[in-house]
């Protein structure tokens, strides 16, 4: 297997973000690279830093506009500072405008959760994304990872690994949320289209891909199905429910299987059986593996309850589709669990 990593997606460094009403410390830390490189060392698998596909790759996913606002958003918030007028070390938002899109409709639903912490995200804001000096960089670093690895399985075959931090999967085409600026998941995916007929993007972090639901679901090329704690009382809140099945041509082609709070390793592992069934059906010929380690028993924002056993169950039954498979690396914040999760993910993956 080969693994794709830039040392500059250590650049990013959060120092803030809002939990729960109180400005809380950072979980998106640069150590938990250093856990991950440590499994891949462990096991001999080579680690290269992607070429810089500057922002061609992205435009598959994202819009022009949205990656100008990214790549230039520090130097434009800072620039603001002046007489009166001093701007936060971040870039964070202090508005949520009201812009449903659909010109056609009165107003956007009622919050599908009940949850306090929904509805004051659904009216106010996410301020889990803070802007620093090197986001853009690191974040851009980051999504190469995931098209290097594309690249890699197209022309090899077998499986390849790309270490994306930041993670990506809550990006959606024009929106940054839950510690996620840019897509790799999606970026892998678009990639691979190039090569492969039908692609299919298998998501098991702990949270809904909302991002990578919002970009494919008006699409049957990419088949998404997502596993994941119920999102009635966790983040993403608005989505990852059992009756998203896509919209237009895309109808069918998103599947996902919300979990009860407390689920660990049989039920989630049913769950997976679920979703080869059905990627089965979409018979892709490429797969993109969005793998989270915050499904672990005591990450410090899960709450499921997997331990590092089931890790290696992953590994082994997306070994034994035989597909062409990118794994890239979703979320996973405690640094001393995420090393052996890998590990034992890539001994399963390899015992297939």
């Amino acid at each position: 297997m080969q693994a794709f990593f830039s040392d500059e997606q250590l650049l990013h460094e959060p120092r803030q973000f809002m939990r729960l009403g109180r400005i809380s410390a950072p979980t998106d830390l640069p150590s938990r690279a250093g856990s991950l490189q440590a499994a891949l060392a462990a096991r001999g698998i080579a680690v290269q830093a992607p070429p810089d596909f500057g922002r061609e790759p992205l435009l598959a996913v994202h819009g022009a506009d949205y990656l100008d606002y990214l790549e230039n958003a520090y130097a434009r918030w800072q620039a603001l500072k002046g007489p009166g007028v001093d701007p936060g070390p971040e870039v964070l938002p202090n508005l949520s405008p009201y812009l449903s899109g659909r010109v056609e409709a009165d107003g956007r639903p009622p919050c599908p959760s009940p949850s306090i912490v929904a509805q004051t995200g659904y009216y106010l804001s996410d301020l889990s994304c803070p802007i620093g000096p090197h986001t853009w960089r690191s974040a851009l670093r980051s999504t190469h990872s995931a098209v290097a690895a594309a690249d890699h399985v197209a022309a090899h075959g077998g499986a390849a690994y790309a270490l994306c931090r930041p993670s990506g999967h809550h990006a959606h085409r024009d929106r940054a949320g839950g510690f996620c600026y840019l897509n790799s998941s999606a970026a892998a995916a678009a990639r691979l289209r190039r090569t492969h007929g039908r692609v299919a993007v298998l998501d098991v972090d702990a949270h809904h891909g909302d991002g990578t639901q919002q970009i494919f679901y008006r699409r049957a090329d990419v088949m998404t199905a997502s596993l994941h704690a119920d999102p009635a009382g966790y983040y993403p809140f608005y989505s990852g429910y059992a009756h998203e099945r896509g919209h237009g041509e895309g109808e069918g082609f998103n599947l996902n299987l919300p979990l009860p709070h407390g689920s660990g390793n049989d039920p989630f592992l049913r769950a997976l059986d679920t979703a080869l069934a059905a990627l089965a059906g979409h018979a892709p010929q490429a797969l993109v593996l969005a793998l989270g380690f915050d499904t672990y028993k005591d990450d410090p924002i899960s709450v499921l309850r997997l331990d590092i056993d089931a890790y290696r169950e992953i590994g082994a039954r997306i070994g034994a589709l035989g597909l062409p498979t990118v794994v890239v690396q979703e979320g996973g914040y405690m640094v001393e669990a995420i090393g052996p999760a890998l590990d034992a993910f890539l001994q399963g993956l390899g015992r297939s």
